[in-house]
């Protein structure tokens, strides 16, 4: 069986699309199973070994060039290796125009199918339009976790049901290939930043939280010019805190991998340590807990909900609990 999976943004959301492999694999341990995902995210997917072949889709860097006719013949040789596989499956799992085209362009066997959502989720970017593509449209319930959505409709289409926990099929800590910039020993790392502020916890909590961990080491990470500042802001209040170079993906992701303790906002690096099973604690502030929260292992700490920060006090208790695990 060939099996082409369509999920190519954003970090978080092809993260917590990995399980799907793993729950086909389990009732189909023959199959081949193939994606698409943005260029950018193509390490996250590798790092996955049941995962055959990776197709790089390059949307956002070719939206910047259309004119240029080296841009166009990279698109044109996307959708050949899109179309190179015969696929008893397709499944979009995105739910976008995008992503539907996509699916549109794949080849499938005789009586194949594509298989996408037929609805979207509380507070989602779906895009109903993406059902003209498929074959068959699988209902979830529109408060469905962001797993286990993906998981449910390949488990309706394969008729099975899911009965254990996510695997995302992610390696264990690597102690022996630790960048420069990394401790040799245990640390933790705050995922502080955030595109939308009203997501981000106060300075002051994380400068007491920080200063409660120590002489633990306390590394910060940033993806913008903004959290670079927000970050030599706290490092400046904690004695054992430094702010990381500019990371790649695959940088980023070694850093969660590797992490004693992680606490970060909703945001994919969160979300990324928690895959690794690393222990973590998620902070919500202004999104709803349900739809991302880690529910797969006794090392993920869920805080807070929408409108409703956790305070300092609670972090503190949960670090206190993660700590006692070690």
């Amino acid at each position: 069986m060939n099996i082409l999976l369509v999920r190519v943004s954003s970090l978080g959301d092809v993260l917590h699309n990995l399980p799907m492999v793993a729950d086909i694999l389990r009732h189909h341990p023959d199959a081949n199973i193939d994606w698409v995902v943005e260029e950018g995210y193509v390490s996250l997917v590798r790092l996955n070994p049941r995962v055959r072949r990776i197709i790089p889709f390059a949307l956002r860097r070719w939206r910047k060039s259309l004119g240029k006719k080296e841009t166009r013949a990279e698109i044109r040789g996307f959708f050949k290796a899109v179309r190179e596989q015969e696929y008893d499956y397709v499944f979009d799992t995105q739910g976008l125009l995008k992503t539907g085209i996509i699916m549109g362009a794949a080849r499938v066997s005789k009586g194949g199918r594509k298989v996408g959502l037929a609805n979207g989720s509380e507070g989602s970017g779906y895009e109903g339009i993406s059902r003209i593509f498929h074959t068959e449209s699988i209902p979830t319930d529109p408060r469905t976790h962001a797993v286990a959505r993906g998981r449910l409709v390949a488990g309706a289409a394969l008729n099975y049901a899911l009965t254990t926990q996510p695997d995302f099929g992610l390696p264990g800590p690597d102690h022996a290939n630790r960048p420069a910039w990394m401790p040799a020993g245990d640390y933790a790392v705050f995922f502080h930043g955030t595109a939308r502020n009203a997501k981000k916890w106060a300075p002051e909590n994380w400068i007491a939280t920080g200063r409660a961990l120590a002489p633990m080491p306390v590394l910060l990470a940033w993806g913008s010019a903004a959290e670079k500042r927000e970050a030599e802001t706290l490092a400046a209040s904690l004695p054992n805190a430094s702010v990381l170079p500019k990371l790649s993906m695959d940088e980023a992701v070694t850093l969660a991998r590797n992490a004693a303790l992680a606490i970060g906002v909703d945001t994919g690096l969160t979300h990324i340590a928690a895959a690794f099973m690393r222990p973590v604690i998620e902070i919500y502030c202004d999104s709803p807990k349900w739809k991302t929260e880690g529910n797969w292992s006794d090392k993920i700490i869920n805080l807070g909900d929408k409108g409703a920060p956790p305070a300092v006090a609670e972090v503190l208790a949960a670090v206190k609990q993660l700590r006692g695990m070690a």
